[in-house]
């Protein structure tokens, strides 16, 4: 397999996203939508900290972790990337938009980007993708890039995409 991390940082793009590193100069941007074990960064300082983490992650090949950069603006609209997994050739795949670019289109464009490069450049088989059972927001945007539902738990729903 193929996995972080890479010799450059991989950036990837399409007409109206760019998927690039985050940078010091994007944390006051992204602290609501900044999360680590599941907290959620209150302070610039605690999502600072929270990205320095998710670097080291990256580092260790544990994961890859986007900025979605608005391509008008390079403005960080949200985030994408794998966070856990990598075991037989599995990745899961976890989102966050910042709450006014909702319905327009990016995070579908970013998962896109995100799912191929983990099947053609990180080589995996599967990609997965959980959310809580009341995020119809989550559940229709999975739905829509070819996700199957595999489980269904008291709060949680997870979904699976296989390699084409």
């Amino acid at each position: 397999m193929n996995l972080p991390p890479y010799p450059d940082f991989p950036t990837i793009a399409s007409d109206t996203i760019t998927l690039r590193q985050i940078e010091p100069t994007d944390i006051g941007d992204i602290i609501e939508i900044s999360f680590y074990d599941a907290l959620q960064a209150t302070t610039l300082y605690l999502a600072a900290e929270m990205q320095a983490k998710i670097n080291k992650d990256y580092l260790n090949g544990e994961s890859i972790h986007w900025g979605i950069a608005d391509n008008a603006t390079d403005k960080i609209i949200g985030t994408c990337g794998y966070y856990r997994g990598f075991e037989n050739a599995s990745g899961e795949l976890g989102c966050v938009l910042l709450p006014q670019y909702y319905g327009k289109g990016y995070m579908t464009q970013a998962m896109a980007l995100a799912i191929r490069f983990g099947f053609e450049t990180m080589n995996l088989e599967r990609i997965w993708a959980e959310t809580t059972i009341d995020n119809a927001g989550a559940i229709k945007l999975l739905e829509r890039l070819n996700f199957i539902k595999t489980e269904i738990a008291i709060d949680s729903v997870t979904y699976g995409l296989k390699k084409p």
